[in-house]
């Protein structure tokens, strides 16, 4: 019997206490924060799976780059350090910081998006459809039926449809597209990859219609471990060389280095259209700071130069792609419905499928998130009707989101196969009470991104 222990390929150096919390002082917690798990303190999370946005635990050569980290307000050389890493590997000639990858949409849709346009995209993730919306814009999604199905395994269900984005293009003039986003791994659909050859065939008719094509890069790197294990003639091959290859066919990126960034803050725009640059730079001026640190310090612009290239290391890849794996699989074995096969940086658990007696109008995926963390203390992170239904239950206008699911983010570096294991344990014990949980509803709603900050009451 060979060895099958998935170990992490690196050494614990600085230790953090999690809290310990009994079910009461969760219940109490809970009721406090309204049934949010946002609003919770993180002082009172045992395991916290709500994001892997900025939760990722920083080498040792990250830290050591942020102490040479230059805070010359213009033209550092921190700036110099991060441009050189963002051209290495992204391949586009215009590097444009900025705090977060929110703000690289919002400049980048501020400046190429207008009222009445349309944005097609695998899957729009929140605050994605939010900036577009925003900007006086139509999101559509183009997910393949295969990413529509949690059930369904395709070794790429985060492939956009050709045929529907045809039709969108036959039907609006390229005018009315200003871009066509494409978003690697694709989040909202179950962390599930993009497969070279769809990258490839979305570029042909961009540049047959002569309409930019813009890659959502926060999970790049798992993206090209992904093409690397399952599409053929990419087995054994360089990563960094996928990584090329694959903004070889686009015009521009946005990226949330706090994913794939392997950073705590940041982001960037990174393009070849010298005006396009001009305009979002003038535009990131106004609200983030100068061009050369866009509301950065120096040290995260270091931070994220040695993050980007270790986020393209084998052996941590293996580790994460694995780690990840191993909880979906493990849940299940057992029963547990979730969105098949695993993606790679996070497990989504189908929330309609795990409380079979609640209907979407009852708010599954919200429920069950609550009940992971009551049982648990486990922070995870409902993407559903609460995240992406319109209108209220009861309304006329409501419409319930296609799938309610929940997921479980997982920071990167930070958890270790035994947080893993009691992860898992807790999952199936809520499971095995499946049917005792309850509806929730909605007690007070704001008017945008809802999830964030809404209230809910247990029924």
């Amino acid at each position: 019997m060979g060895v099958t222990t998935i170990i992490e390929p690196f050494r614990i150096k600085s230790v953090e206490p999690l809290a310990l919390t009994t079910r009461a002082d969760r219940e109490q917690h809970l009721r406090e924060a309204g049934y949010n798990l946002f609003n919770l303190d993180s002082d009172c999370v045992t395991i916290d799976l709500l994001t892997d946005s900025g939760t990722s635990a920083m080498s040792a050569k990250q830290w050591s780059a942020v102490m040479s980290g230059d805070e010359s307000y213009a033209g550092s050389a921190s700036y110099a350090r991060f441009e050189r890493a963002v051209r290495e590997i992204f391949g586009f000639r215009e590097v444009i910081p900025t705090h977060q990858g929110r703000a690289a949409e919002r400049i980048l849709f501020g400046v190429l998006c207008h009222p009445g346009c349309v944005v097609p995209n695998n899957t729009h993730f929140d605050t994605t459809r939010a900036n577009v919306e925003a900007s006086g814009g139509q999101a559509v999604d183009c997910l393949i039926a295969e990413g529509r199905d949690p059930a369904r395994y395709h070794p790429f269900k985060g492939n956009m449809d050709l045929v529907q984005l045809d039709g969108l293009i036959e039907k609006h003039e390229a005018e009315q597209i200003p871009f066509v986003l494409l978003t690697i791994t694709n989040n909202s659909g179950g962390g599930q990859p993009v497969s070279m050859g769809n990258i490839r065939e979305v570029s042909r008719r961009c540049r047959e219609h002569g309409i930019p094509l813009i890659l959502d890069a926060c999970r790049f790197a798992e993206n090209t471990w992904f093409i690397r294990e399952r599409e053929q003639g990419y087995a054994g091959r360089d990563l960094l060389e996928i990584a090329r290859e694959m903004f070889s066919y686009a015009d521009g990126c946005t990226m949330s280095a706090k994913k794939d960034g392997l950073a705590n803050i940041g982001g960037f725009i990174s393009l070849n259209d010298a005006h396009v640059a001009r305009d979002a730079r003038n535009a990131l001026i106004l609200t983030e700071g100068f061009p050369t640190y866009g509301g950065l310090a120096g040290r995260d612009l270091d931070a994220i130069a040695v993050g980007l290239r270790e986020a393209l290391d084998a052996d941590y890849l293996r580790y994460r792609i694995t780690s990840t794996r191993y909880l979906g699989e493990r849940i299940s074995r057992e029963g547990v419905p979730i969105v098949q096969p695993p993606g790679g940086h996070a497990i989504y658990i189908d929330a309609r499928g795990f409380v079979e007696h609640l209907r979407p109008e009852d708010l599954p995926g919200q429920s069950l998130a609550c009940e992971l963390y009551l049982e648990g203390g486990i922070r995870s992170c409902e993407v559903g009707t609460v995240m992406f239904g319109t209108g209220l239950p009861g309304d006329t206008d409501f419409e319930p989101a296609a799938n309610d699911l929940v997921r479980l983010a997982i920071p990167r570096r930070v958890y270790t196969q035994s947080h893993i294991d009691y992860v898992i344990e807790v999952i199936l014990s809520v499971y095995e009470k499946r049917y005792q949980l309850r509806p929730y509803r909605f007690a007070s709603v704001p008017s945008v991104l809802r999830h964030f900050t809404a209230r809910f009451d247990p029924l």
